[in-house]
């Protein structure tokens, strides 16, 4: 849902958690992301046997459908109907629309069912705070006991670079930051930040810090 890609001026945050700014930013374009999974998905889902999974924010359904292909059972929830549309049809023609369920919610006060998922991931869900923490824990609340939350987000050192992110560091946020809504007793916590090359919008690479929270609930 609030991914903060590929927009060079920075919107009114009030406008931009709301269904109707991301039905329009869909609906600019026939498709707004690659279609490949999140690179930090795959490398975490690759080590987990097939259970059930929650992608929040999941947009076009790139890692949903990616997902139920390797035989996980998915719930992908976003904010834009248009996104969610793009999903289902995304999903259709994988052949796993019986492995994906689609929801429309608002995930600023959406509440999943509690230790309900093996896998929770949010790619890119780039809020504020206090909202942030406060998502953060609903989300650890999905994951059920051995299970993992996968949070990943922009760095703060993404906006030294030019990739054509709005310049919003409220949004912003570091992997230690994400685990601070986490019970240390309860979880078995990793936090990185790797690097890796993207494009920038002239065409030339550039090197991005994502803040990777990687937690299995004990």
């Amino acid at each position: 849902m609030t991914h903060a890609h590929d927009a060079h001026e920075a919107p009114d945050l009030d406008v931009f958690f709301t269904a109707e700014f991301w039905d329009e930013r869909y609906g600019s374009k026939e498709r707004i992301w690659s279609g490949n999974p999140n690179p930090h998905l795959v490398t975490t889902a690759a080590e987990l046997a097939p259970g059930t999974a929650l992608d929040v924010g999941c947009g076009e359904g790139a890692d949903a459908v990616w997902l139920a292909d390797r035989g996980w059972r998915v719930t992908g929830v976003d904010v834009s109907a248009v996104a969610l549309g793009r999903a289902a049809i995304a999903a259709e023609a994988a052949g796993v629309a019986d492995r994906t369920t689609w929801l429309r919610e608002d995930l600023l006060a959406w509440a999943p069912e509690p230790a309900g998922f093996d896998l929770v991931s949010a790619q890119f869900m780039q809020t504020p705070e206090p909202l942030r923490t406060a998502l953060h824990r609903r989300l650890a609340a999905a994951v059920r006991p051995g299970g993992t939350l996968l949070i990943v987000g922009h760095h703060f050192s993404d906006l030294e670079t030019t990739v054509g992110r709005p310049h919003m560091p409220e949004l912003m946020f570091t992997a230690e930051q994400a685990a601070a809504a986490l019970d240390p007793a309860a979880w078995e916590i990793h936090t990185t930040t790797p690097s890796r090359e993207v494009t920038d919008p002239d065409g030339r690479p550039v090197v991005v810090h994502d803040a990777v929270l990687r937690a299995v609930r004990r």
